[in-house]
């Protein structure tokens, strides 16, 4: 696995989880440096970015497992932790397995459960989709050729038909403790917001924020300051607010 580490080395613990075909360097798309008063975390999840295991069938509940012993492996026992879409599902993962290791979360576009409209879209998912920005983006990324990216579109075709790796109940998220900021747009076209309110409704400890015309992961762009900004907040916090003010609709 790789992984590299960001921002104050004494500073708090703080992991950075990438969404799917991605690489534990974007974080950097939303802020310059990592929020102030942390050492920032950023693994490649497995066979994504610099990381091997480009082979077999992925599980984002091995990933969460794999997070865990990478945590061990830095003698991080308890951790506070932000998850962007896939990695967003491996942190629900994490929260879920070992409560007592996640203290505080940021959850951005994960879903409890892939719905209809998102397996849709994973079954005819193909390299050849992407624009040129996002092709040549994914090849600098991807160390392992295009090997990798054949195993990545293949993952992600096959998630169209499982239903047991991303099945979160209402009775298995009400085992989380950590404090859970849930963030979605309202304009996701994988995920319908619903399922914002669902994860909100069965997450004890959690504080919900939708963002107006936001799409999948909406937390770039003109929303990254604000994003930055209450982030850091929150995970400052003891006692985080049950709801958020949402941003101003964009022009």
């Amino acid at each position: 696995m790789h992984y590299e580490l960001y921002g104050d080395p004494a500073g708090e613990p703080l992991l950075w989880l990438h969404g799917w075909s991605g690489s534990g360097q974007d974080w950097k798309y939303i802020s310059n440096t990592p929020p102030s008063g942390f050492c920032l975390i950023g693994p490649d999840i497995q066979g994504n970015g610099a990381s091997t295991g480009f082979a077999g069938t992925y599980s984002f509940r091995q990933s969460a497992r794999d997070m865990f012993a990478l945590l061990d492996h830095l003698g991080v026992r308890r951790v506070k932790a932000i998850g962007l879409s896939g990695g967003g599902v491996i942190l629900l993962h994490m929260a879920t397995q070992q409560p007592d290791r996640i203290e505080a979360m940021v959850v951005i576009s994960a879903p409890p459960y892939f719905p209809e409209q998102a397996r849709q879209i994973q079954r005819q998912f193909s390299f050849d989709l992407l624009s040129a920005t996002e092709k040549a983006a994914m090849r600098e990324r991807s160390k392992g050729g295009e090997n990798q990216i054949d195993w990545l579109m293949a993952q992600t075709r096959l998630m169209a038909n499982s239903y047991d790796d991303v099945n979160f109940t209402p009775p298995l998220l009400a085992t989380i403790t950590a404090r859970t900021l849930i963030v979605f747009g309202d304009a996701d076209p994988l995920y319908p917001v619903s399922l914002a309110y669902e994860l909100h409704k069965s997450i004890p400890r959690a504080a919900l924020w939708i963002m107006p015309n936001g799409g999948h992961g909406p937390v770039f762009g003109s929303n990254a300051n604000p994003f930055t900004e209450r982030v850091t907040e929150f995970l400052g916090s003891d006692c985080p607010k049950t709801e958020w003010e949402p941003l101003k609709e964009q022009k």
